[in-house]
């Protein structure tokens, strides 16, 4: 009794951390007048517009092989085919063998992606996982274009349940059900569908009104300081995403479930599902964990019965990362001879959950903390502007085609006053506003940049390096504490932005 006492007060105390993990400032405390200090919560961003992506219909879903499959002895060894967003390193975690270990009748990329249907030959593990099935697509889970065309508000109109009638106030606006899913969807980049699902799936709102309605905790998460739906779904979205990108990094290889005891992540399914499987291991116990998701009332049940098989867009739009898929060329986001400060190395692009992909550069003109500065942002690269509201600048990369590449770059903290207009075509190098402190709690003036692809957040580092003119930002293992290199050079980030984290572009 006393060993199951401490296990749950252990397990109540290692959540409450993750919990502030979560919802805390992403820069230390200690500020000066130049130092950054973003605190990326979603509730203080509204919605953003994607590009369209023209859609055809398959015939029907499958897996995609590169050559024919190559003959291997089944009794030491496995048959794994690469998938996307897969690099040699991370499979190689995910199996639990060194990369050396592992074979291919094809060349192995030693870095950069593996070509998606590549067949690879590992050593077969030792422990069976369970849920060795793929049940949920990548794109069916980031906010990828399957869900461009998707219409929230439409959607949840037509189910008319609870949802359709539903409103909160959030940041001092009063948002609808529909507003609140968008919001929630865009700024954490998870597929509103997904939410919708989820939301159906725990208080039955989309296509019921309940008898009894539970407005502080509709999705029964019952976290403290989580109340009301909106921060209910974006905790949701942020377990969701941690498990995404935990295991597209190859930084988890088992499921930890509410209540105790734990299982090997199947090693060869993708990130989508490894996922969902995370943030149902969170909510449920190991005994109810299988109900929850395959049941006849549960998640996946929901799911296709709200929206059929999310497995038919996947095919047409996946693999996501193709093969050849390369870094854009991005410039630094300030004009030349300009002195600025690299005061955040690499921290997460969006929120905890996230890849450690993003970076905060302040300008150095001697200014107050967290006025509008006279300085300005500029384009990394050329494209569209598809975002531009409450401190969030978002463009679509473009080729010299002008078609879109797939590629965003997300800029926070930019003012208001000349910030580029939604909808406006810009070049490299172009003035898009000024760095400040809007868009969210900060304690200095400066820009935070970050990219994506597809929907999926980007880190730096293999396989899709951060360089920017021609410095390389190089992973730390401290967030925040990193370095900037260019033939020789080295810009080290200082939250001070002293002497060694200042770089002239």
């Amino acid at each position: 009794m006393i060993r199951k006492l401490a296990y749950k007060i252990g397990r109540f105390i290692l959540l409450m951390v993750l919990l502030l993990t979560l919802t805390a400032c992403n820069l230390p405390v200690k500020v000066l007048w130049y130092t950054p200090k973003p605190t990326l919560d979603p509730a203080i961003f509204e919605q953003q517009h994607t590009p369209q992506f023209s859609q055809q219909t398959p015939e029907a879903p499958s897996v995609p092989t590169s050559q024919a499959l190559f003959p291997y002895d089944p009794n030491v060894s496995v048959s794994y085919i690469a998938q996307s967003g897969d690099t040699l390193a991370v499979v190689a975690k995910h199996f639990g063998v060194s990369p050396d270990q592992i074979s291919s009748p094809n060349n192995l990329p030693q870095t950069g992606l593996l070509p998606p249907g590549q067949q690879l030959i590992i050593p077969r593990p030792q422990e069976a996982a369970p849920y060795v099935d793929i049940l949920m697509p990548d794109s069916a889970v980031i906010n990828s274009p399957c869900s461009s065309e998707f219409g929230t508000e439409a959607f949840i109109t037509q189910s008319a349940g609870y949802l359709s009638r539903y409103t909160q106030t959030v940041d001092d606006r009063s948002l609808t059900g529909a507003q609140i899913v968008e919001l929630v969807a865009e700024n954490t980049s998870v597929n509103p569908m997904f939410l919708l699902a989820f939301i159906e799936f725990r208080s039955h709102w989309v296509t019921s009104t309940p008898a009894a309605l539970d407005l502080v905790h509709p999705l029964a998460l019952n976290t403290p300081r989580y109340e009301g739906l909106y921060l209910e779904l974006s905790l949701t979205a942020k377990l969701l995403n941690t498990g995404y990108y935990a295991w597209r990094q190859g930084q988890i290889s088992e499921l930890l479930f509410a209540g105790g005891g734990s299982v090997r992540i199947a090693p060869q399914v993708n990130a989508g599902t490894a996922g969902m499987e995370y943030l149902f291991s969170q909510l449920f116990s190991q005994e109810t964990f299988d109900t929850a998701l395959f049941g006849s009332q549960g998640f996946l049940a929901v799911y296709k019965n709200l929206f059929g098989d999310p497995f038919v867009c996947a095919s047409k739009i996946e693999p996501l990362f193709a093969s050849g898929v390369q870094a854009p060329i991005l410039e630094l986001p300030f004009a030349p001879g300009e002195p600025w400060a690299l005061t955040g190395g690499l921290h997460v692009d969006w929120n905890s959950g996230t890849p450690w992909g993003a970076l905060d550069f302040a300008p150095i003109t001697g200014e107050k903390p967290c006025v509008v500065s006279r300085a300005w942002v500029t384009a990394s690269a050329a494209g569209v502007v598809t975002r531009s509201e409450q401190g969030v600048l978002q463009i679509a990369l473009t080729d010299q085609k002008q078609q879109f590449t797939g590629w965003k770059i997300l800029y926070m903290h930019v003012a208001a006053q000349d910030r580029a207009a939604e909808g406006t075509i810009v070049n490299t190098n172009d003035r898009i506003g000024h760095p400040s402190c809007e868009g969210g709690a900060a304690t200095g003036t400066h820009v935070h940049i970050a990219r994506m692809y597809k929907g999926e957040w980007i880190g730096a580092g293999d396989p899709f390096p951060f360089i920017l003119s021609g410095w390389e930002a190089l992973p730390g293992d401290v967030q925040y504490q990193s370095q900037l290199v260019k033939d020789g050079q080295v810009v080290t980030s200082r939250i001070d932005g002293m002497y060694t984290s200042q770089i002239v572009r």
